[in-house]
C-alpha cells in the first residue's frame, strides 16, 4: 500500500483515538461480526440491537449490495478502478478483493477518516501484484483533498466506481449534495456512482429507535427519504440503472452472501445477543427488516 496518509507520525495517529467514544465506523464493525472495536462501540452497538433487534440485517444486507454491486461492475461494465469513501474497518469482502479477483488489474482508493481503520487498513487492504491498493486518511467533507490524493493512484481520464455505501447518513441536510455535485463532476464518462443510504421510508418505528440511540451518542444520523436519495442522482444527470433506487435487499439479489459457520447450540445460548450477530444467517430477511436504499448509475 502506498500513499502519504501512511506517512504520517504513528503517534499522531493514536492521538486521535478516542476509545472512549463510539465511532460509526466501529459500531458497523460490531454489527458485522467484526473484533477491531472499543467497549464504548459495542455498548453503542448493543443499544442499537435493542432499539431494533433485527437491525443487523441493515449493515449486513448493505456490505451485501456493495458485494454484488462492484462484482457486476467489474465482470459486466468492465470497471478497474474504484474510489470507495467511507470505507470503515476491513472485513471481508472488500472491494479490492471483490474486483481483484475478477479483474488482477483494479485499482482501489480507499477513503476513512478513522485512525483505527487507517491502522488496519495500512495492515489489510493490500492489493495484489498487478493491480493497486491505496488509503487516504481524509475527510468526505473535503472532496477537493480526495479528488486530488487519489488521482496519484487513479487515472480520471478513465471510468471510475464512486462508491458512497452508508456513508451521506453522516453528513447534515443540504452539506451533502454539493460533496456529491464535486465528486461526480470529476469522474469521466463511463464512470459509475455506488449508494447507499438510511430511509424512515421503510420501517420508520424501528429505524427511528436505532436513530435516537446513535444520536444520543453524538452521531450525525440523517433519515433520507427516496426522492431524497434519488436526488443525489438526478442532480447529477446521472443514469439509475434496474432496477432503480431499491431497499438494497431487492437490489440484484444473487442469494449469494456469505453464510457464518455457526457454532454449538448451547455455546449461541449463552452469549449476549450482540455477540450472536456474528453468527447469524442473513438470508432470512424481509421488506420490514430493511431501512436502506440501494443503487447504482451511470455518468453518461
Amino acid at each position: 500500500m502506498s500513499g502519504d496518509a501512511l506517512s504520517q507520525d504513528p503517534a499522531e495517529f493514536q492521538r486521535r483515538i478516542d476509545s472512549g467514544k463510539a465511532h460509526p465506523a466501529r459500531v458497523y464493525d460490531v454489527l458485522l461480526g467484526g473484533k477491531d472495536h472499543y467497549p464504548a462501540d459495542l455498548s453503542a452497538a448493543a443499544a442499537g440491537l435493542a432499539a431494533n433487534p433485527r437491525g443487523y440485517l441493515d449493515v449486513r444486507h448493505n456490505r451485501d449490495f456493495l458485494r454484488r454491486a462492484v462484482n457486476e461492475l467489474v465482470t459486466d461494465d468492465g470497471i478497474r478502478q474504484f474510489l470507495d469513501i467511507g470505507t470503515g474497518l476491513p472485513t471481508a469482502e472488500n472491494v479490492h478483493q471483490i474486483a481483484q479477483r475478477v479483474a488482477p488489474e483494479s485499482r482501489v482508493v480507499y477513503v476513512d477518516n478513522d485512525p483505527v481503520v487507517l491502522a488496519h487498513a495500512r495492515a489489510l487492504l493490500t492489493g495484489g501484484p498487478e493491480g493497486r491498493t491505496d488509503y487516504l486518511d481524509a475527510d468526505l467533507k473535503d472532496p477537493a483533498a480526495i479528488l486530488e490524493r487519489a488521482a496519484k493512484t487513479l487515472d480520471f481520464d478513465r471510468p471510475i466506481a464512486l462508491c458512497l455505501v452508508a456513508v451521506l447518513h453522516f453528513v447534515e441536510g443540504e452539506e451533502a449534495y454539493p460533496i456529491v455535485r464535486e465528486l461526480v463532476g470529476a469522474l469521466p464518462s463511463g464512470s459509475r456512482v455506488v449508494l447507499s443510504h438510511l430511509t424512515e421510508d421503510l420501517n420508520p418505528e424501528s429505524i427511528r429507535a436505532v436513530q435516537r440511540t446513535y444520536t444520543e451518542r453524538g452521531f450525525t444520523f440523517v433519515l433520507r427519504t427516496r426522492a431524497q436519495v434519488e436526488r443525489f442522482f438526478a442532480e447529477n444527470s446521472l443514469d439509475v440503472v434496474d432496477p432503480g433506487v431499491v431497499p438494497v435487499h431487492h437490489w440484484r439479489p444473487d442469494h449469494a452472501a456469505p453464510v457464518p459457520e455457526r457454532p454449538e447450540a448451547s455455546y449461541l445460548e449463552g452469549l449476549d445477543p450482540i455477540e450472536r450477530v456474528r453468527y447469524e444467517d442473513i438470508d432470512d430477511v424481509t421488506d420490514a427488516d430493511i431501512n436502506v436504499y440501494g443503487a447504482v448509475a451511470a455518468k453518461g
